[in-house]
């Protein structure tokens, strides 16, 4: 469990840290308070599953994303939900309702960590998180890049989301979402 907990955190920390300086002058992240973002949005990407689960068929999945966070209200908090889906002919779709927790860190950019329950379409078949049902857990950040627009990146763990297997599965994400509110 000690290796898992320290894969996720390494994983979220590197994609905080790629996606993160591309968007942040750091002058003006310096100069001005962090208010972080209130955006609910929609957007779409990639996705990609980094782990197997070690069992034949069981390999990791390139494919795309849908996300959206809601923003609820005055609170730190949002309803989020990822959609992950694979582009191969024995491949599933996920999908992840969670709440999550967003701590503003500059200008319009925040870091979050979200909880919630992976539910796969067609158990035993691949999405970029396993192929079974599973809790899963995601850090990530987003960062409004111009009126309306926003970046996203995030690493999603599935907790023995692998059937037959003990493994957890990780996936990234990545993508441009639409603000609407």
């Amino acid at each position: 469990m000690k290796g898992f907990l320290k894969s996720f955190l390494t994983i979220s920390a590197l994609s905080s840290l790629v996606v993160a300086p591309l968007f942040l002058n750091a002058g003006q992240a310096s100069a001005q308070t962090q208010k972080g973002t209130d955006a609910s949005y929609i957007g779409a990407g990639v996705a990609s599953g980094v782990t197997d689960g070690g069992q034949l068929g069981q390999d990791s999945q390139f494919g795309g994303n849908i996300s959206g966070r809601l923003k609820l209200g005055p609170t730190p908090f949002s309803a989020r939900t990822q959609i992950l889906f694979g582009t191969g002919d024995n491949q599933t779709t996920a999908i992840i309702p969670q709440i999550s927790v967003d701590a503003p860190i500059a200008k319009g950019t925040n870091v979050f960590l979200g909880a919630g329950y992976s539910l796969v379409e067609a158990e035993g078949k691949q999405s970029p998180l396993g192929d079974r049902d599973g809790v899963a857990l995601t850090a990530g950040v987003e960062s409004e890049v111009a009126k309306n627009f926003l970046v996203y990146s995030n690493a999603t763990v599935g907790m023995k989301t692998y059937q037959n297997s003990p493994a957890s599965a990780v996936s990234i994400q990545g993508g441009l979402g639409y603000r609407f509110k």
